[in-house]
């Protein structure tokens, strides 16, 4: 990372941030509010990026999340992250699902998998229609009203595809593309003949050229071994940034932040992380979309909320 881009933000950081901050070569770890950490680092291999990690610990006092909820005339109104965490005066947002339709000027949205806003089930497993990119009933992450994480399997003996296998507690669940860390170990889904993903597309995915290998902008979600601590990744494909494969991914989350079980969520245009400054309290985007300055209006975001500590006099 060059020197100067390098003290352009940590100073930019350490400005918005009230609390100490420790950094350690070119990764910036801070404490914005109580139980959330906000990791920013950069990397030039094998590409320069700009990467982004916020952990939440679930068992944290005043810790909560809210999944976006139903509306519109499909099955939510789209909204940009940043809009999302200025409306639900949360600290931290993220954007989560698959959307269709997709480019569209219609407001309204369908989420692609599994959804739950408060108890509210009402987005379910599906066969995805961007079969090469997208499996059919990827499983989900739920977050039940104690805080509990999981994740959750389509129950195939209910034909509407809005039951689980586990028996847990719907709370806010949020589902992606596919689950690409299953208990410590890689796994991204692979093409026929194995049977995971069907060859084809705009760019005819196929096994030699994986829609997965696309270096591209990336948001994923993940959670420790115990499930306490949720993980928050992007990284970028704007500015200096390169973008990163699926793969790269999760051998980072798996290496570096000792991730257990992960899933890739809407990447690309969509990628979008938004914080309130603990400082002004105003909302504020963190990473930089390459789709606009104010992000993309997507399906789903996820809000995460923490205890404000009162600015020092």
């Amino acid at each position: 990372m060059r020197i100067r881009t390098r003290i352009a933000l940590v100073s930019t950081l350490l400005t918005v941030s009230s609390c100490s901050s420790e950094l350690r070569g070119a990764q910036l770890v801070d404490h914005p509010f109580p139980g959330i950490t906000s990791i920013t680092r950069t990397e030039n291999t094998p590409r320069n990026v700009s990467i982004h990690v916020i952990e939440i610990d679930l068992s944290g006092a005043g810790i909560g999340v809210k999944l976006t909820p139903p509306g519109g005339t499909l099955e939510t109104v789209r909204q940009t992250t940043l809009d999302f965490l200025k409306q639900e005066h949360a600290q931290v947002a993220i954007n989560v699902h698959f959307f269709l339709p997709f480019p569209s000027k219609s407001p309204d949205a369908m989420l692609v998998g599994f959804a739950a806003s408060n108890g509210t089930v009402y987005s379910a497993f599906e066969a995805a229609a961007q079969s090469y990119a997208i499996m059919a009933n990827a499983p989900a992450i739920n977050i039940d009203p104690s805080n509990h994480a999981a994740i959750v399997h389509n129950d195939s003996r209910f034909a509407d595809g809005k039951h689980l296998l586990e028996k847990v507690t719907v709370g806010n669940a949020l589902a992606g593309s596919a689950q690409v860390i299953t208990n410590g170990v890689k796994t991204i889904p692979t093409y026929s003949p194995a049977g995971l993903l069907t060859p084809g597309g705009p760019r005819n995915y196929s096994s030699t050229n994986s829609w997965y290998d696309a270096i591209q902008a990336r948001t994923a979600i993940g959670l420790s071994r115990e499930s306490k601590t949720l993980f928050l990744f992007t990284v970028d494909r704007a500015g200096e940034s390169l973008g990163m494969k699926v793969g790269e991914v999760s051998d980072l989350l798996i290496r570096d932040y000792g991730v257990y079980n992960a899933l890739n969520l809407d990447g690309g245009g969509s990628t979008t992380l938004a914080m309130e400054s603990p400082v002004t309290h105003i909302g504020q985007m963190v990473n930089v979309s390459s789709d606009n300055p104010k992000g993309r209006a997507v399906g789903s975001n996820l809000a995460v909320f923490a205890v404000k500590e009162a600015a020092p006099r």
